[in-house]
């Protein structure tokens, strides 16, 4: 289950939090450069800037998810949308 989503609102990183040690550490899927599972930590994550400098952001309007749902998506083809 993923609890929260952090993301980059300047860039194309997400982070969604399955476990959290209480202090600064979660655990979950980061959807960046590559798509993986690992551990990062809340003091890292204020530290991102994306391309415009803007911080990272937790999505306010996020309802926890099941990794069931949120992977197809993640990792099925992109189509850009003709301009």
């Amino acid at each position: 289950m993923a609890h929260v989503k952090y993301f980059t609102p300047d860039s194309n990183w997400t982070w969604y939090a399955t476990e959290f040690d209480g202090e600064d550490t979660f655990f979950g899927l980061v959807d960046g450069y590559y798509k993986e599972f690992g551990y990062f930590s809340f003091s890292e994550l204020k530290t991102i800037r994306g391309k415009l400098e803007l911080p990272v952001e937790r999505d306010l309007h996020w309802k926890p998810t099941t990794l069931r749902d949120i992977v197809p998506e993640l990792f099925s083809e992109r189509k850009e949308i003709p301009a």
